[in-house]
């Protein structure tokens, strides 16, 4: 009798909460199941203990069935297979197949990645002080994270990214001046979910501040009730790689090539056979590949590609055909600062700028140079993410606006 009850609430509590940590940290299972954003960052902040109580559990039931013979022995083997893959299938996805390279990301010159990057492949660049990094879609894809020791041009800068979201991020991996030791965990609203694994805090990847600093009462986009407690984001943006080659021909390029341990090896492959096939369809289809968003905003169709911008509590983004049929530069004003939004086709970059000025831009190019001198790149710029991943964190944003003494522009011209 005791034997059957431990072996039931081992084998129950086992399961209960093997099926949690599946279906909220499992990823592809989000293909299927639709998860709350609240249970998701509960077992990110508790992972490991929730593991180890269900874990227990299985012990538990397992020394029941044989020293008491609780059970049977088919239930067992049913109830440890079921154990293997609720605990073992998001283990291994996350902390194997997802491992960043936050400290030993591997950069090369331009002549090596010509092998293995096309022409007119995206890259997503940051650069600072001469140095340029240029990190290609799908080499950045599957570690989600790059940065090494050396830093950027002597700052802590790590590129983060989300396939699913389309977003390459820069940011500098520090909040109040200490480190953080960050993880990818999963993804809701089609961005990533990265963990602080110092404090075990959660950190939407859109937003960059820890899941225990996030304002619930904001008004308008989210912002953490500390602004200073969050990660410094970094000018960011998006090009072709023959663009990229046009602009710094000495610079770098983060390339992920095969490990050298074999089973690391096939299951990357594995890892990668899955994310293209998932990702294919997240740029091609309307519906996202997993339906975990919380609004939906049909002022865009949902995979239009945007280049959005937060200044204080204020958001506006802007599409590259709105650009190109505005000659090429829009001048705007975000949250009370004059930005001009510029194209150049040269380079095949899009990119935002302040403007201090007072006057209307007629022409940026891709370095800043302007007609009223140097221009600073906006740091918050998300470089070409997919519309319905921007409205569903920033869902009071404005399309396309044009402002800041926009209507003097044809004078300017003139």
């Amino acid at each position: 009798m005791i034997g059957n009850i431990l072996f039931a609430l081992g084998v129950i509590i086992s399961l209960g909460i093997g099926f949690i940590y599946f279906r909220d940290l499992g990823d592809i299972s989000q293909m299927l199941l639709k998860v709350k954003r609240e249970n998701m960052v509960r077992f990110i902040r508790y992972e490991y203990r929730l593991i180890g109580i269900g874990l227990g559990a299985f012990a538990v039931a397992t020394l029941a069935f044989l020293l008491f013979g609780g059970g049977s022995f088919w239930l067992w083997l049913l109830s440890a297979l079921l154990v293997l893959i609720f605990y073992g299938f998001p283990y291994v996805w996350v902390h194997l197949g997802l491992r960043n390279q936050l400290n030993d990301a591997a950069f090369f010159p331009i002549s090596e990645a010509r092998k293995y990057v096309g022409p007119t492949a995206p890259v997503i660049v940051i650069d600072h002080n001469g140095h340029a990094r240029a990190h290609p879609d799908a080499q950045i894809m599957r570690p989600h994270l790059a940065g090494d020791v050396d830093g950027l041009g002597g700052e802590d800068v790590v590129m983060t990214y989300c396939a699913m979201a389309n977003l390459g991020q820069g940011y500098t991996p520090r909040i109040e001046g200490k480190r953080l030791d960050l993880e990818v965990l999963a993804q809701h609203g089609n961005n990533l979910i990265l963990r602080d694994n110092e404090t075990g805090e959660p950190i939407q990847h859109i937003y960059g501040f820890l899941e225990a600093d996030r304002d619930p009462d904001a008004d308008g986009p989210a912002c953490p009730l500390r602004p200073e407690a969050q990660m410094k984001p970094w000018p960011t943006y998006r090009m072709t790689f023959r663009g990229f080659q046009k602009a710094f021909p000495d610079g770098e390029v983060f390339l992920n090539k095969p490990s050298p341990n074999f089973l690391l090896r096939m299951l990357d492959m594995i890892t990668e056979i899955t994310f293209g096939w998932g990702i294919s369809r997240q740029h091609q289809e309307d519906a996202p590949v997993m339906d975990n968003m919380d609004r939906s905003d049909d002022r865009l169709p949902n995979k239009t590609y945007v280049w959005g911008i937060t200044i204080g509590k204020d958001a506006a983004c802007w599409t590259d055909d709105f650009i190109i049929d505005n000659n090429w530069i829009v001048n705007a004003t975000v949250g009370g600062r004059d930005v001009v939004v510029s194209l150049d086709p040269k380079y095949e970059s899009l990119g935002v700028w302040y403007n201090d000025s007072g006057q209307p831009i007629a022409h940026c190019d891709f370095w800043g140079q302007s007609g009223q001198g140097q221009l600073q790149r906006v740091e918050t710029l998300r470089a070409g993410i997919f519309w319905h991943v921007w409205s569903e964190f920033f869902p009071s944003t404005d399309i396309n606006r044009v402002g800041s003494g926009a209507k003097d522009l044809e004078s300017v011209k003139a």
